[in-house]
């Protein structure tokens, strides 16, 4: 890998090498932090997880064709190398900022409190028009993923789409830091982590300690839709670009007609000209979404017909706002996770649908106290929006029920424990035509019951 020789890595961690010397000038084949996943001459971090301490892996990854490990233990007498770090979790990172570094490459950086990853592929789908993209895979956004998204880029890419995932004070910098990027962008400041972030106004404070680590000439895209991102002024001198439907977005929608579950029309408008666009995914949302796509497309050059090409060949991602049409059924699979912002952007969605309107939800993580207050208001959300029926599942949930019965008391709710309570009689719930949206925190494992769901 391009200026990873272990002496490159020891001084970029500030780590102590234990080895043979002869290695010190070799490159390592790949970085992997998952004992699992080796290959010959890779780098290893052990990394004290949740569960496991990777350090009782090192001998064994040595004797696999590792070339060296990453400690934060002294391993003693030994002929395995390695090297001696204060801490495993910041080697990661300044490995990653080393080997970021080694490449001329622009990268747009990318938080918010919802959206991020949607708004990702967005951006990545309009890029991809003229350069070579590199981008975040799956859900590799934090203080582990991002450094193993970075190890994936390669000689051939032109630019790097990053997403910065936090919920913690001080958790922005140490990825800004690794992804130095030229463009930020910003989606929304919501309520997703107010468990740790305490208040909106925190939240915004840390999101936006991204822009501290901007390349110089760079640019700052953010929403102007949301109130607190749309009052930003000039960070280091340089003045926001706005996207949204407010007036004073440089990036805008009109004419917006929504067409159903197949997506909705509008025109954009760009400083460099308009176009109509259909944005393949439906939910206001959605637009959003393409504004942003459009903005950074703009900054990087493209013309009108690539920012559109890359709107309306948008390819959809299991789990997020991905529609399933079955036999049966419409899914509204957006399962990857949930708060109540991307919950409420959710039913909106499913109320596009034509027939049955049928809403499977489950817990949302990371709220704090006012979680069950939180969750009563999506059910209260569901009923006044006019769902036909909602199927809530896990202890949280069971809020969601009171919500929605409070308004609907005549309309069908029940709630499960589990989704092992659910999955058995869907065939007894679901009728033919529904609309059904399924949707929860990733911990819920709800793309079980999507996989149900296309098999009834």
């Amino acid at each position: 890998m391009k200026n990873l020789t272990i002496e490159n890595i020891t001084n970029a961690c500030g780590g102590t090498y234990h080895g043979d010397p002869s290695l010190l000038a070799k490159e390592v084949s790949m970085v992997t932090i998952d004992s699992r996943r080796l290959a010959d001459d890779c780098l290893f971090v052990a990394i004290h997880g949740e569960r496991v301490n990777g350090h009782k892996f090192i001998p064994d990854v040595i004797r696999q064709g590792a070339l060296c490990a990453v400690s934060e233990e002294d391993l003693g007498e030994t002929s395995d190398p390695y090297i001696l770090v204060d801490s495993t979790a910041q080697a990661l990172l300044d490995i990653a900022k080393l080997y970021r570094d080694s490449f001329d490459i622009k990268v747009v950086g990318i938080s918010g409190s919802v959206g991020k990853t949607s708004t990702k592929e967005m951006i990545a789908s309009v890029l991809s028009q003229k350069f070579n993209v590199h981008k975040t895979q799956g859900n590799l956004n934090s203080e582990s993923g991002l450094p193993l998204t970075v190890f994936d880029l390669r000689e051939e890419h032109e630019v790097s789409v990053l997403e910065m995932g936090i919920n913690h004070f001080g958790e922005m910098r140490k990825l800004s830091t690794v992804a130095s990027p030229d463009i930020c962008v910003i989606t929304n400041i919501g309520v997703a982590h107010l468990e740790f972030l305490k208040t909106q106004e925190g939240i915004l404070h840390e999101k936006t300690q991204m822009f501290q680590d901007m390349k110089n000439g760079g640019s700052i895209i953010v929403n102007g839709d949301d109130p607190l991102l749309a009052e930003l002024g000039p960070v280091k001198g340089v003045q926001p670009i706005f996207y949204g439907t407010s007036s004073g977005c440089s990036v805008s929608a009109s004419g917006i007609v929504p067409m159903g579950l197949r997506g909705t029309s509008c025109i954009i408008h760009t400083p460099i000209g308009e176009f109509d666009c259909t944005v393949p995914t439906p939910g206001m949302h959605m637009v959003s979404n393409a504004l942003a796509g459009a903005a950074v497309g703009y900054v990087m050059g493209l013309s009108c017909e690539e920012i559109k090409a890359g709107i309306e060949h948008l390819p959809f991602l299991p789990g997020r706002n991905n529609i399933i049409q079955t036999e049966k059924s419409i899914i509204l699979d957006d399962c990857y996770n949930a708060n109540p912002v991307s919950m409420k952007a959710a039913i909106d969605v499913l109320n596009l649908g034509i027939g049955r309107r049928v809403a499977i939800v489950g817990n949302m993580g990371e709220l704090g106290e006012n979680a069950g207050n939180l969750h009563r208001e999506v059910g209260a959300y569901l009923a006044q929006t006019g769902v036909d029926a909602v199927f809530a599942v896990g202890d949280l949930a069971r809020s969601i029920t009171d919500g929605f019965q409070e308004l609907a008391p005549k309309r069908c709710a029940r709630w499960f424990a589990s989704n092992e309570e659910l999955i058995p009689l869907l065939k007894d719930l679901i009728q033919d035509g529904d609309n059904i949206l399924v949707k929860a925190s990733n911990s819920m494992h709800f793309s079980e019951i999507v996989s149900a769901l296309q098999n009834l």
